[in-house]
């Protein structure tokens, strides 16, 4: 049976701690900003025309995503493959969600806002890695932040190195595209791939 309302949701779980809404601050206090710095990782959530939802990640050295104040952020965007899902979405419906991760903790931070896409060079020079500026980044204007408990990555086993999967165990990248592209070939992607890893991240 389909949840389709309020009342059957709460039907089916508790009501939540009353700390669950009160850890909700409308800024980035000393532990989030902590918590930012720390972080080399993070899940950009947006959506797009008709609703379509879209989740992007976005992965740098610790502290990559620059704190301007307590309720601002900028997310430098790095080179990929140019289909900017994330920033076509953002032209069209500016509010994000995003999910902070810092490796060896189980505790993730939460972060929502609206975001605006920004080239400004003045802006983004502090961002430059190998002296080369972002064309472009993520200015984000919290409404909410907050720390989310442990459980799930304590049950995914995250950081543990023995549930590690063995690489051989799933295809390689450029497998996956040759079996979802006619004509495209495995090893091609792969070796383009590689260069593109060691040469042009930034």
């Amino acid at each position: 049976m389909a949840v389709t309302n309020q009342t059957e949701l709460r039907s089916v779980y508790r009501e939540p701690m009353p700390r669950a809404a009160q850890k909700v601050v409308d800024r980035l206090d000393v532990h989030c900003r902590k918590f930012i710095a720390l972080s080399p990782f993070c899940i950009v959530s947006s959506t797009g025309v008709n609703g379509r939802a879209d989740a992007s990640p976005r992965g740098d050295h610790p502290g990559f995503v620059q704190v301007l104040d307590d309720r601002t952020l900028l997310i430098p965007d790095r080179p990929g493959n140019n289909q900017v899902d994330s920033l076509q979405n953002i032209l069209v419906h500016p509010v994000v969600g995003l999910l902070f991760l810092v490796p060896g903790m189980n505790e993730t931070l939460r972060v929502c806002g609206t975001a605006e896409i920004v080239t400004d060079p003045e802006l983004l020079a502090p961002l430059a890695i190998r002296n080369r500026v972002p064309v472009s980044g993520l200015r984000i204007t919290i409404t909410d932040a907050f720390l989310h408990c442990g459980r799930a990555l304590l049950r995914a086993r995250l950081w543990d190195p023995e549930a590690q999967i063995d690489r051989g165990d799933y295809p390689t990248y450029g497998q996956v595209l040759a079996d979802q592209i006619a004509g495209a070939n495995a090893q091609e992607i792969d070796a383009s791939e590689d260069e593109a890893n060691r040469e042009q991240l930034y």
